[in-house]
């Protein structure tokens, strides 16, 4: 009983908790904790990227052009692809994809107030029609939240359609 007594407290005292050590070769060391803005995320370059978003530009002023009003979503949703596979995180793609669909549909607007066409009236009437004030401001950015939603829900298509990477 009095060895009972001195082994009280001390390891292997009880013999408890055996079945679950055997086959172990030991207490690993625990990883180090790393903050995820030290590692890198992404995969490519911020070259590519960049590239990337003035295809993307280019892309919606071409579909803008040729009357394909759909063009900021497809542009969305090829971001989207893109991104899962580059590993760029949402909090900074999201807005860059925003910012990509509002210039491409920005430039053809520009363009033609500046080769004198009269895009102004047109924004007023579509203001007006959609019981905004009767501002060709209004039409202009009603137009361009348009694109910035399509562009964000294929965004959200695109990464919704691909698997997620393995972690390396």
């Amino acid at each position: 009983m009095s060895a009972d007594l001195k082994r009280l407290g001390k390891r292997g005292a009880y013999r408890l908790g055996q079945l679950g050590t055997q086959g172990m070769a030991g207490a690993q060391r625990p990883v180090p904790f790393q903050p995820r803005f030290i590692r890198p995320y992404h995969r490519w370059p911020t070259s590519v990227w960049l590239l990337g978003l003035l295809a993307g530009v280019v892309l919606i002023v071409a579909g803008a052009v040729a009357g394909w009003w759909f063009m900021p979503f497809a542009a969305g949703v090829l971001a989207g692809l893109a991104n899962r596979v580059g590993r760029w995180r949402i909090r900074v793609a999201l807005p860059a994809v925003a910012i990509v669909a509002a210039l491409g549909w920005a430039v053809p607007i520009v363009w033609s107030v500046l080769n004198g066409q009269p895009y102004a009236a047109v924004a007023r009437v579509i203001a007006a029609l959609l019981g905004l004030p009767a501002n060709p401001a209004v039409g202009i950015a009603v137009t361009l939240i348009v694109a910035v939603i399509q562009a964000v829900l294929g965004y959200w298509l695109g990464r919704a359609l691909t698997p997620m990477p393995a972690e390396d």
